[in-house]
């Protein structure tokens, strides 16, 4: 099942960052593959919902975001 472009996707432009930044962040199994399917749209499960939040929070110093920051599903 598709569904729209992510609000992931806007917070990784505005933060200037790449897939390959959460992965690097990521102290879990976070794969490219994964990353790309979240921003898309795709839908992926919980757990990976949580391991690019954990990666993404990791990624930056000021804003912490939630789960419904990034998805709209």
């Amino acid at each position: 099942m598709e569904n729209a472009i992510q609000p992931l996707n806007e917070i990784l432009i505005q933060h200037e960052l790449k897939n390959d930044d959460l992965v690097k962040a990521s102290i879990e199994q976070l794969t490219h593959k994964q990353v790309q399917k979240s921003r898309k749209g795709r839908c992926v499960t919980s757990n990976i919902q949580y391991k690019v939040l954990k990666a993404l929070n990791g990624c930056l110093e000021e804003k912490k975001y939630k789960i419904t920051d990034l998805f709209n599903y």
